[in-house]
């Protein structure tokens, strides 16, 4: 069935949808559950900052390889593995007795939201020539939504009821996993991972005179030879440390800076509200002003909020503070929901889960600058001067996202090249 007569596109992303919540599951209640952990095993708080960074690691670079499978052989068996995975991931945790045995079980927990992951934000990609924005922002979203409803029943049970809670929030993402994997599909007009084959989008970026002709899609090795690859990559370096920092650090942002428990309390619930609807609202104006002018706009904002939040909280204003600090979060995410589909529409749609996955890996360097270098600012410049520093570097990374433009030539690659 071809993409555009599929009247079952909208089902396929709501279940993509699904597994993306599923797989934040893992980056979302963690700071919920790491308490727990930490009491049943003795851990130190360095030790379980450490879960953390091992996730973000095993998430991010199974992401390359998971990629370069799903763009040849589909969705399905990766699906089935990731659900798998991360009901591993869960179970190891509820019955782990040491922090090595934690760090084990959410290194494999983290492999399975990498392989959900990427093939859920590459889904809308795969089906949707017109009216991605949306459709990508629909998925991107539930990275983080469904971990907001089930956060308040986490809390109510985990410290009385620690293994059965994740032995079941384990069985619930392991099971929708599996069933994805039974049910996501790509089009059959999917343009092949050798560059045979005619896709649309190809056929549509030839017409618009950019990166891709009518007959091939690049693979990863060849993309990295164009300049726009880097500058994806940087700029999803300095997203993801200043998003870091902002998510990670709002609530002691907040005591720092002289304002109220309350408002400390009240941050981190805006920033997370204030992300996922940015992903929503924003990237479906992509689909109307491009990719590259409403990613750069909407970064600029994210920049200009950012440091009018820090102005406010040092004025004593602790309404406005939220209200911007908000704003920086809404006008961040977008981001994660376009880039995808320019590189799609750059490089081809059929390699285009490889190609992002390796741009994705800007979040290692990226949780690198959110956590040790951001601490290391802080001892020497102070609080209100870091966080300037990361809108000043927001507003580079939008001013740079708006002078991407696709080009007409690409490096030749062999017919074996990427495989």
């Amino acid at each position: 069935m071809e993409k555009s007569a599929s009247p079952s596109r909208w089902l396929l992303i709501g279940l993509a949808a699904t597994v993306m919540g599923a797989a934040g599951t893992y980056q979302f209640i963690w700071s919920s559950l790491s308490g727990a952990v930490g009491t049943r095993i003795a851990a130190s708080e360095t030790a379980l900052s450490t879960v953390f960074t091992l996730y973000i690691v095993a998430q991010t670079l199974v992401q390359l390889p998971a990629g370069r499978i799903r763009d040849r052989f589909g969705p399905q068996k990766l699906l089935v593995a990731s659900g798998i995975s991360m009901f591993a991931g869960y179970a190891g945790t509820a019955i782990a007795s040491s922090i090595l045995s934690i760090y084990l079980s959410y290194i494999v927990g983290g492999v399975g939201a990498g392989i959900a992951y990427t093939v859920a934000v590459n889904t809308s990609v795969k089906w949707f020539d017109e009216r991605r924005g949306l459709a990508t922002g629909l998925v991107t979203m539930a990275y983080g939504g469904i971990s907001v409803l089930l956060i308040p029943l986490l809390r109510e049970y985990i410290d009385t009821r620690f293994t059965a809670t994740l032995l079941v929030l384990g069985g619930i993402v392991g099971v929708l996993g599996i069933l994805a994997g039974l049910i996501l599909r790509d089009p059959d007009d999917r343009t092949s991972a050798t560059g045979e084959g005619t896709g649309s989008v190809a056929r549509k970026e030839a017409d618009r005179g950019e990166l891709m002709d009518e007959s091939a899609a690049v693979g990863w090795r060849t993309a990295a030879k164009t300049w726009q690859f880097w500058l994806f990559y940087g700029v999803l370096v300095v997203v993801n440390g200043v998003g870091l920092m902002l998510i990670g650090q709002s609530v002691q942002l907040t005591t720092e800076l002289g304002l109220s428990a309350a408002v400390a309390t009240s941050v981190a619930s805006v920033v997370a509200l204030a992300d996922g609807a940015g992903i929503l609202i924003i990237s479906s104006l992509s689909d109307t002003f491009g990719g590259e002018r409403t990613a750069g706009v909407s970064l600029l904002l994210c920049s200009m909020s950012l440091a009018g939040a820090i102005a406010a909280a040092n004025q004593h204003h602790p309404v406005l503070f939220l209200l911007l600090a908000g704003g920086a979060a809404f006008f961040r995410s977008p981001v994660f929901s376009i880039f995808p589909n320019l590189v799609g529409s750059y490089y081809g749609e059929a390699r285009s889960s490889e190609n992002y996955a390796l741009i994705y890996t800007a979040k290692v360097p990226g949780g690198v600058f959110g956590g040790t270098v951001a601490s290391v600012l802080v001892s020497l410049l102070g609080w209100s001067m870091s966080f300037y520093l990361g809108a000043g570097l927001i507003a580079l990374a939008g001013l740079s996202t708006l002078s991407l433009t696709p080009t007409t030539t690409v490096p030749k690659e062999a017919p074996t090249t990427d495989q």
